[in-house]
């Protein structure tokens, strides 16, 4: 009944810019901590930005200043803003979604970003 659902995701050039959503359903969206992930094939899974259920955000060092993770909680979606983008930024990126608290977690299927000239 759970699902994390991320949308947004395409063939950008170098330098261009996407906007990733995860639209959840089926939690009490406010109090899960929200974050994204990315990875490529046969490496490891990495988290690239994180906002808690108070607003608080953390970035991998590679994307600072560049992403931008941001929840709507009327919405129940949390986004991530991508700009200046480069090539090693080309992932499967993922919704991941936590209720500390209560011991849950979910993981959404990925979308694929690709930056490429």
């Amino acid at each position: 009944q759970v699902q994390l659902v991320e949308s947004g995701g395409g063939l950008v050039q170098p330098g261009g810019s996407l906007r990733l959503s995860c639209a959840a359903s089926g939690i009490i969206f406010n109090i899960y901590d929200m974050a994204w992930y990315r990875q490529a094939p046969g490496k490891q899974r990495e988290l690239v930005a994180a906002i808690t259920s108070g607003g608080s955000t953390n970035y991998v060092d590679s994307v600072k200043g560049r992403f931008t993770i941001s929840r709507d909680n009327a919405k129940n979606t949390v986004y991530l803003q991508m700009d200046s983008l480069k090539p090693e930024d080309t992932d499967v990126y993922y919704c991941y979604s936590e209720w500390r608290r209560g011991g849950r977690r979910y993981w959404g299927q990925g979308t694929q970003v690709t930056v490429s000239s």
